[in-house]
Formats: C-alpha cells, structure tokens, sequence
C-alpha cells in the first residue's frame, strides 16, 4: 500500500487535464479544507473528489471487488475510507461548498467526462 499515490493519480489527471481543456481553472489539493479535494472551483463554491473505484467502493463497480485474502482487514478499512469520505463531504457541505465526485472508470470515457464536467460546472 505504500505504493498507493493519494495525488496527482491517471484518473485524477485525467479529469485535470479535460477541465483545463473545457476553459475552468482551479486549485489543486487545498490542505485547509476537510479532505483536501482534488480540484477546488472558490469562485464556484465546488470540490470535486476523484475516487479510486477500489479504494473508495464504487457501488455495482466491477473494480470494486475485495481481495480473497485478510477479509477482516480489507473490510475495517474500506468501510474507515467510506465513512472518511462522508464526513469530509459532510464537513464541506457545512462550510458551504457543494462536493461532488468522479469515479475512476468515469474516466475512462473522455466525452462522457466532458459531459459530466460540464454539468457539474455549468456555463
């Protein structure tokens, strides 16, 4: 797991690189806000989290599966990394910052991350 990068990831750069494509500028990381998001919008009050769909659980994902071995480990700290998220979200929301997230195979499709880009950060 020490392998395991929490920033600067393909799906991140990914959804990064087409933002930046799409004409939005942001912040990267912001270590004073819950979570340090991956992109932060201040002009637009918006985070945007892209979830590894493995390490977060993205509900009915293939890429969601558990490992065969160490169930009891692999089940504590998925279920530590959900209830992570929830609060971090839940923090932002409280401090009035819409949350939204991009999970990984969402990246995969560029057109359909467009689309979903440009629904999150409108005109």
């Amino acid at each position: 797991m020490g392998r395991v990068r929490g920033k600067h990831t393909a799906p991140e750069m990914r959804v990064r690189r087409l933002a930046h494509r799409l004409g939005y500028r942001y912040r990267l990381h912001v270590p004073h806000l819950s979570g340090s998001p991956d992109l932060v919008f201040p002009s637009r009050k918006l985070v945007i989290f892209v979830h590894g769909c493995f390490w977060h659980r993205h509900q009915g994902c293939g890429r969601s599966s558990s490992p065969k071995t160490r169930k009891d480990f692999w089940e504590a700290k998925f279920t530590r990394n959900v209830q992570r998220d929830a609060k971090n979200q839940k923090e932002l929301a409280n401090a009035g910052w819409r949350c939204e997230v991009i999970w990984e195979c969402e990246t995969k499709d560029a057109k359909g991350l467009a689309e979903t880009l440009r629904r999150i950060l409108g005109p």
